[in-house]
């Protein structure tokens, strides 16, 4: 019983220290205050008025906003390609393959930023949107693989065998018997993807330059210059848009599952 009760213990001081940040900043994101005090002297909006009707904040999250659905369609369709093409490799090639594939996720973010930034400056992609479109595409595309790998694991090859013994062309199967089947995959990979680019910030200070400056940019150039309680207005509004997201991929993972 006291072994219960002290875990119990535990995992809520876990969830508080986790949760309090995100908990502050919500509540700073209605202070009344010119500056970030805590607690606030009072409650309101002013903050959120003031991030609507800033230019500059709105144009940064309309281009992140671009960015990240770009990336969302290239990272979707190149890895769900890419993961129904290791199903098919065996052996060390296949391992080989996948370790490539998965990369991204390994290289220290700073590493890969630097490795982009010269690899891009000399196609002057520095500071266009196409560039931070490509660039969050080799980030966001392992998360795709991940996830509809994961769906093809537990689909039964002999499906798609039945559609083409009945006359069915390849891109027909593809089409009308393993994409319905593995759709729940490819749209958690799909969310993953828009939130990978649209909470990107390492590439983005390399690439941004002056002409291609995305929200978390912006938070960051905010954060350092200013510091005034918008970019607490812009926070929770990105925290409460990713937890939705999240909240999605979950539910879809869970409905992938089910037998």
């Amino acid at each position: 019983m006291i072994g219960r009760v002290s875990f119990a213990v535990l995992w809520v001081l876990v969830l508080l220290f986790l949760a309090l940040p995100i908990v502050i900043v919500g509540i700073l994101s209605f202070s009344s205050a010119s500056y970030l005090t805590f607690p606030p002297p009072s409650f309101g909006v002013r903050w959120y008025e003031a991030y609507l009707g800033s230019q500059e904040w709105l144009a940064s999250t309309w281009l992140s906003l671009a960015v990240a659905g770009c990336v969302v369609v290239l990272a979707t369709v190149l890895g769900t390609l890419a993961a129904l093409g290791l199903t098919r490799l065996r052996g060390p090639m296949r391992a080989a393959v996948a370790a490539l594939i998965v990369s991204p996720l390994i290289v220290p973010g700073i590493i890969a930023a630097i490795g982009i930034y010269y690899a891009f400056s000399r196609y002057r992609l520095v500071g266009t949107p196409a560039g931070l479109v490509l660039a969050h595409t080799c980030l966001a595309v392992p998360f795709v693989v991940t996830s509809v790998s994961a769906s093809l694991a537990g689909f039964d090859r002999r499906l798609e065998q039945a559609a083409l013994s009945l006359g069915a062309t390849p891109f027909g199967t593809f089409r009308q018997v393993t994409l319905p089947l593995i759709s729940p995959g490819v749209l958690v990979g799909a969310l993953f993807a828009f939130i990978t680019s649209f909470d990107e910030l390492i590439v983005a200070l390399f690439l941004s330059g002056s002409g291609a400056i995305t929200l978390p940019r912006r938070m960051w150039d905010d954060l350092r210059f200013a510091i005034d309680p918008t970019i607490a207005a812009v926070s929770t509004l990105t925290i409460v848009l990713t937890a939705v997201l999240l909240g999605g991929a979950h539910l879809l993972r869970r409905r992938s599952e089910k037998p």
